[in-house]
């Protein structure tokens, strides 16, 4: 299961436990209302660890990336540095959008 699905299941269980909990708060039921809770902070676990993930990724990619671009401005490879430009470039964003 890919993290983008992993973080579409833990949405999709806070907004099913925040239901259950209000559901459980309007008729008086501690039980529902504590078990709506806990699905929903289990959601939202779930989105966080997806957001590590995705976030450790960017760096790997960072890293390499960076370490082609300077390899390529070592040899004097202009295709090699801006291919790991870019790379470099596309690890930090994805770091930024799982923030």
């Amino acid at each position: 299961m890919s993290n983008a699905s992993k973080r579409g299941e833990g949405a999709a269980e806070e907004v099913g436990g925040k239901i259950k909990e209000v559901v459980g708060k309007a008729v008086g039921s501690e039980r529902i209302e504590a078990e709506g809770h806990a699905t929903k902070v289990k959601g939202q676990a779930k989105q966080e660890a997806a957001k590590a993930a995705e976030r450790g990724k960017g760096k790997v990619e960072e890293v390499v990336g960076a370490a082609k671009n300077r390899v390529g401005a070592l040899v004097g490879n202009e295709q090699m540095e801006a291919e790991g430009r870019v790379k470099e470039l596309e690890g930090e964003a994805r770091q930024k959008a799982n923030r």
